[in-house]
């Protein structure tokens, strides 16, 4: 059974930062291709970031790029999301997801992940 628990949502001003973290109780966490996917309220669920088991592949959605880092660390079974320059916009609930067997053209499609975790609320305002 695999479970992914996330955590390090928050209250913050746009401009400041904040730091996702998800921690996976997967055996084998290295095969796992891990993202971030965030939904507003009366939104679709986006696309966010997601990283390789590896950790030399990262991917992310044009809306984040430069401001959002996805990293790894396997020891751990953790990924983590590193937010700055956080805007309104990025308001949501982010939730991670895990899969072992994504091809590069499924990742940014959340119906393609297996498992995901509860979400963590984060919130920028103005």
């Amino acid at each position: 059974q695999v479970q992914l628990v996330e955590s390090g949502g928050g209250l913050v001003q746009a401009g400041g930062s904040l730091r996702l973290s998800c921690v996976a109780s997967i055996r084998t966490f290295r095969g796992y291709t891990i993202g971030w996917f965030r939904q507003a309220p009366g939104k679709e669920r986006e696309f966010v970031a997601a990283i390789k088991w590896n950790s030399r592949h990262t991917y992310s959605a044009d809306s984040v790029k430069g401001r959002f880092t996805i990293s790894r660390d396997n020891a751990e079974n953790t990924v983590f999301l590193q937010m700055n320059s956080l805007k309104p916009d990025d308001t949501a609930v982010y939730y991670c997801a895990a899969d072992a067997h994504l091809i590069q053209s499924s990742i940014p499609y959340h119906r393609h992940y297996d498992y995901w975790g509860q979400g963590t609320q984060v919130t920028v305002s103005s």
